[in-house]
């Protein structure tokens, strides 16, 4: 199981100048069944930027060094499930309630190894402030090559994805400036147009940086790149399946409407995960910071509200490694 979009979890996140922490957001990963993680790094100044990449990448050089450092992940079926006292109300397809929702954030996950940093991805700079979400829209900047060179300068290989927003001035010569290093540039945080995510997917950009969420809402008369998402049949989108991101028939669409070997599940998941004691990770607004599940549990949840278990599996299993282009 590789959850390709995780900025940390129990406690932890990528905001660190500590190895062991990052670390220990891989162990945490790895107890739930994740076999491979790709950590999220935060939108910021280009120097804090790299300074992240940089404790990342002694950390993938520290489990390198470590015999038996890649995790044997449990499949995400054969996960115990949590307390009936700390499970939230789900329905099937039909709108049947469950009785067994599957794991929560705060339930014990079986112990299943360490999963295996694979790189990092870079959830900006080159963002749009009027999606920022939960990402700090000060350090969004306008995509220029030059700030790219300076960004990857000594990081190339262990950056896997850029999320970009394709509508922003110089997007276009960025994403193809990315794609011939062979990262994968994602579309995210943005208020593109149907057309301007088109013309991102053209220049190279071969992802959906989590569908729905931080971009222009789906509208009959401008899809924008929710509808691109949804009906492009190249293009993959990055979901997060847990029980706060996406309306029930929100993940039913996706589902129903792209191809199953274009689906990736996430966690998005964020120092808060598995800490806040009602699942939900969000500011005092209200504003959502980050995933409440791992990819396991969220996978175990979409299973029992009825999703074809081989589609739920494929997403986090064969798709991200296709879409990232990992070796066996």
């Amino acid at each position: 199981m590789i959850d390709i979009h995780t900025h940390g979890i129990g406690g932890f996140d990528t905001r660190s100048n500590s190895v062991d922490d990052i670390l220990r957001i891989a162990e945490i990963h790895g107890s739930c069944g994740v076999t491979g993680v790709v950590l999220s790094i935060y939108s910021g100044p280009i120097s804090v930027m790299r300074q992240h990449m940089e404790v990342v990448s002694r950390a993938i050089e520290r489990q390198g060094q470590r015999s038996g450092g890649k995790g044997q992940g449990k499949a995400a079926a054969k996960s115990e499930p949590g307390s009936s006292a700390d499970r939230t109300t789900d329905k099937d397809v039909n709108g049947k309630v469950l009785d067994n929702p599957g794991l929560m954030p705060h339930d014990p996950c079986p112990d299943a190894g360490t999963a295996r940093i694979l790189g990092v991805q870079l959830e900006g700079p080159f963002l749009n402030p009027l999606q920022c979400g939960a990402l700090d829209p000060a350090s969004f900047v306008s995509p220029r090559e030059s700030t790219l060179a300076e960004l990857l300068e000594g990081f190339e290989s262990i950056v896997k994805v850029i999320t970009i927003a394709p509508e922003r001035e110089g997007a276009l010569g960025v994403i193809k400036k990315v794609v011939e290093k062979a990262i994968v540039v994602s579309m995210g945080h943005s208020d593109a147009t149907y057309t301007e995510a088109e013309a991102g997917f053209s220049a190279g950009a071969r992802g959906i940086t989590h569908l729905f969420n931080a971009m222009r809402g789906f509208h009959h008369r401008e899809p924008g790149l929710a509808g691109f998402g949804l009906l492009n049949k190249e293009v993959y989108v990055e979901v997060i399946a847990d029980p706060f991101h996406l309306h029930m028939r929100a993940l039913e669409l996706i589902f129903k409407t792209k191809r199953p070997e274009r689906i990736v599940i996430v966690s998005d998941s964020v120092r808060e995960t598995r800490v806040a004691r009602d699942g939900r990770v969000a500011d005092v607004s209200g504003m959502l910071q980050g995933g409440s599940m791992t990819i396991a549990e969220s996978t175990r949840r979409l299973i029992e509200l009825g999703f074809e278990e081989s589609t739920v599996t494929r997403a986090i299993t064969v798709n991200p490694r296709q879409y990232l282009k990992l070796k066996s």
